[in-house]
C-alpha cells in the first residue's frame, strides 16, 4: 500500500515539475498577490454540504451547528510557537483549524483559526508572521494576530488595507495594536507572549474593523456527515507522517517528529516524542480531518527564510484524510480573496467530516519524506 501511495505522489510531482521547468520561474511562484490569475468558475463553484436538516446554521470552519450570529462572526488567526522550548501551547485546542508550515531552521510554525473567540481568556504562545500564513488567514477573512514579522517579505502586505492586522508594537508596523499582547512570567522570552479574546476585541474595535463577514465571503471547506459513505472505497490510512520518521528530514516536520494516528474516530497529534497537548487542559490534540497540501517552496536568503506558493491553478497535489480514509486530489486558488479549493481525481469538491481540521503545507522538494500507513 505505501509503495503505491508513493508512486502516486511521485507521478503528480513529476507532472507539475515538468510544467515548472517549461518557464514558471520564481516570479510566478513566490507567494505574492496574483489577482491577475483568471478565476476559474469550476474551481470556486459552491456545493451544498450534507448536514443534518435540524441545523439551520453551521460553522464555516467546522460544519457544526452554530447560531446565525456565531456563523456571521469573523474568526481570528493567531500565529503560534512550535519550537520545543515554546511548547505546549495554551488554548490551542480551541482552534477550529490549524495551519502548519516549515519556517527557517527547519522547524514548523502554527497558525490557529479561532471562532467564537471574544471570550477566550488566554491563547499562547504568540510568535512572528510569515507571508504564507497571512495568505492562509485571508482564506477565512480572519483578523491576523502576530508578534513580530519577517519585515522584508511581509511588511508591505501587513501594512496594506488587505489585511486586518493585529500586530505588536514592533519595527515595521504602521498601526500597532495597543491591547492584544502581554508577556507571562512563567516562561522566558521569546516564548512567553500571550493574548486573549477580550484584548484582541479592544484592538479590533479601536481599528474600526468589521466584525462580520462581508457579502462576498466564500467558505473554504464543505462538510458532509456522510463521508464514511462517500469515501468508503478510498484507501485506509491510519498513520500520517508529514516528514517521515527520521528527525534528520529537512522539511520541518521530521525535525519535530510530527505525526497523526487515527484512533477512536479521531486523528491524534504527536510531536517531539510524545502526544501534542494543550497546556490549558493537559489533553492530547485530536482532529476530525487532516490535509496535506503540497506547495512549491524555496529558500529566500542566507537567513533561511522560506517562500511557499499559496496561489495558482497548476493542479498541485492534496491528500485529505477523514474517518480513516485518504482522498487524493489537487488544489487551486485563483486570488487572495478566494480560498484554496480541494477537488478529487474526478474534479469533485472534497468534503470534510464536521469537526476540526489540521492543514500541513508540504514542501514539494521533500514530498518523498511523507510516509503513510
Amino acid at each position: 500500500m505505501r509503495r503505491n501511495k508513493k508512486i502516486w505522489i511521485t507521478a503528480l510531482l513529476l507532472a507539475f515539475m515538468t510544467i515548472t521547468a517549461c518557464g514558471k520561474e520564481l516570479e510566478h511562484i513566490e507567494p505574492l498577490p496574483m489577482e491577475s490569475i483568471p478565476q476559474s468558475e469550476e474551481a470556486v463553484e459552491t456545493e451544498t454540504p450534507h448536514i443534518s436538516e435540524s441545523s439551520e446554521y453551521t460553522s464555516y470552519l467546522t460544519g457544526l451547528p452554530v447560531t446565525e450570529e456565531e456563523q456571521n462572526k469573523r474568526p481570528i488567526a493567531v500565529m503560534l510557537n512550535n519550537i520545543e522550548a515554546g511548547c505546549p501551547q495554551y488554548g490551542i485546542a480551541k482552534a477550529s483549524v490549524i495551519y502548519e508550515a516549515p519556517v527557517e531552521s527547519r522547524i514548523t510554525r502554527l497558525m490557529g483559526i479561532f471562532e467564537d473567540w471574544e471570550g477566550i481568556e488566554k491563547i499562547g504562545y504568540v510568535r512572528s508572521s510569515r507571508d504564507y500564513f497571512v495568505y492562509c488567514a485571508l482564506e477565512h477573512d480572519a483578523f491576523y494576530c502576530h508578534f513580530g514579522q519577517a519585515t522584508p517579505y511581509v511588511g508591505e502586505l501587513l501594512n496594506s488595507d488587505r489585511v486586518d492586522n493585529i500586530s505588536a508594537a514592533v519595527a515595521g508596523i504602521d498601526h500597532p495594536a495597543q491591547y492584544a499582547y502581554y508577556r507571562t512570567s512563567d516562561r522566558s522570552a521569546p516564548h512567553n507572549v500571550a493574548t486573549s479574546g477580550p484584548d484582541i476585541l479592544k484592538d479590533v474595535e479601536n481599528f474600526g474593523y468589521n466584525k462580520e463577514y462581508g457579502d462576498s465571503f466564500t467558505p473554504k471547506f464543505i462538510f458532509s456527515d456522510q463521508t464514511d459513505v462517500l469515501y468508503q472505497d478510498m484507501p485506509d490510512v491510519t498513520e500520517i507522517y508529514p516528514g517521515g520518521k527520521s528527525p534528520s528530514a529537512m522539511n520541518g516536520y521530521g525535525k519535530i517528529q510530527a505525526y497523526f494516528v487515527y484512533e477512536n474516530g479521531k486523528y491524534s497529534r504527536y510531536q517531539y516524542g510524545g502526544p501534542h497537548i494543550d497546556e490549558e487542559t493537559g489533553e492530547q490534540l485530536t482532529y476530525d480531518n487532516v490535509i496535506l497540501q503540497y506547495c512549491y517552496g524555496e529558500v529566500r536568503d542566507q537567513n533561511d527564510y522560506l517562500a511557499f506558493r499559496c496561489h495558482g491553478d497548476d493542479g498541485y497535489p492534496v491528500q485529505v484524510f477523514t474517518r480513516g480514509k485518504m482522498i487524493n486530489g489537487t488544489w487551486s486558488r485563483a486570488t487572495d480573496n478566494d480560498p484554496a479549493i480541494y477537488v478529487d481525481d474526478n474534479g469533485e469538491r472534497i468534503q470534510l467530516s464536521p469537526g476540526r481540521t489540521w492543514v500541513c503545507f508540504i514542501w514539494t522538494d521533500y514530498a518523498e519524506d511523507v510516509q503513510l500507513n
